[in-house]
């Protein structure tokens, strides 16, 4: 709807102006820090290397708990909850990395047919190391890629997506060693996708459009591709490009707003934007900038992390003035909720 609007401003007092001004767009506001007690072992390789972890929750003991990562320019590496390396499995060139109970799925857009592929392996709660079970060719050049176990049906999904716009969901059955694989929904989001994030509490499909911001599609197979905006970049927005890194946990949706250093917050329940974070350098561990892949959970991780953990990929690491090889840092969740609620 537009309206105008004709007064004769010179018999106007100065204060009648600028009450009918138009409010100018609200700037970002400043970013609350948070420090990290816990930081990876770099990856092995130099440069733009590591991207995106999935923190997988030992079933019995969750000091036992670990974190897998991707090295995207050769290697999965696993974590244990002190930040040190129990695993790489070479050969792997995942962008990005999920997990849903014991299966992990990364997404390899270098693989050698052209397309991309879904590696899948399986997690052993008793080694926590990870068996490869399968690798799944994808028609979207997987790129970014997010899990889902539906709460209708039980049934486990999977969504890659590429640097294309072009989303994939496929059906994904284990069986022991055995692994099914069928594509049940296929669609273009726009430009350039990668982060997404499939929330069996709500049923809905968090998809990181990285020009544009986060869409919210519904996860069901069936849901089509209608969607609705949860927050974007540019004016109005409280993204700065690229949008990358897609979580959540307890009551909290959080995504990394690379372009700004930092990671903005939401309601779950209601979408709601209510403020933005850093994490800035600490006495255990520097900084993270730059940050693609995010991850996050409420769950008790023993007593390094008995209120959950958020995870960013520093793709900047190293003290001010000093850079290495890229890592992860480990923040207590309740560093982070303790600011939002």
């Amino acid at each position: 709807m537009s309206f105008a609007l004709s007064v004769r401003t010179a018999a106007l007092p100065a204060a009648v102006l600028a009450a009918l001004a138009l409010p100018a767009a609200p700037a970002h506001a400043a970013a609350v820090s948070v420090t990290a007690t816990v930081e990876t072992a770099p990856v092995s390789h130099s440069g733009d290397a590591a991207d995106d972890p999935a923190i997988w929750v030992h079933p019995t003991d969750p000091a036992k708990s670990v974190v897998v990562a991707t090295d995207k320019k050769g290697a999965l590496e696993v974590y244990d909850m002190t930040g040190a390396r129990i695993q790489r499995i070479t050969g792997d060139y995942g962008n990005n990395v999920d997990l849903r109970g014991n299966i992990v799925v990364s997404a390899d857009d270098e693989a050698a047919d052209g397309n991309g592929a879904m590696h899948i392996y399986r997690i052993d709660p008793a080694t926590r190391r990870l068996t490869w079970l399968k690798d799944v060719p994808t028609e979207v050049t997987a790129h970014g890629i997010c899990l889902y176990t539906s709460p209708a049906s039980g049934k486990l999904y999977a969504f890659p997506n590429s640097t294309s716009g072009r989303v994939e969901q496929w059906e994904l059955a284990v069986n022991g060693d055995a692994v099914t694989a069928t594509s049940v929904r296929l669609w273009d989001a726009g430009s350039a996708v990668e982060g997404c994030y499939a929330d069996e509490t709500t049923g809905k499909l968090y998809l990181g459009e990285e020009d544009v911001g986060v869409w919210v599609y519904g996860a069901e197979p069936t849901a089509g591709t209608s969607r609705t905006k949860l927050d974007s970049t540019g004016s109005g927005g409280h993204i700065t490009a690229d949008t990358e890194g897609i979580t959540a946990a307890g009551n909290r949706i959080y995504v990394s707003s690379q372009g700004s250093n930092d990671f903005t917050v939401y309601d779950r329940t209601t979408r709601a934007y209510l403020g933005r974070f850093s994490v800035s350098n600490g006495t255990a561990a520097d900084d993270c900038e730059d940050t693609d892949g995010i991850d996050a959970t409420a769950a008790n991780l023993g007593p390094a992390f008995p209120q959950g953990v958020f995870i960013c990929q520093d793709g900047s690491n190293g003290a001010p003035g000093t850079s290495g090889n890229q890592n992860f840092k480990f923040v207590p969740l309740q560093r982070i909720t303790a600011q939002f609620g």
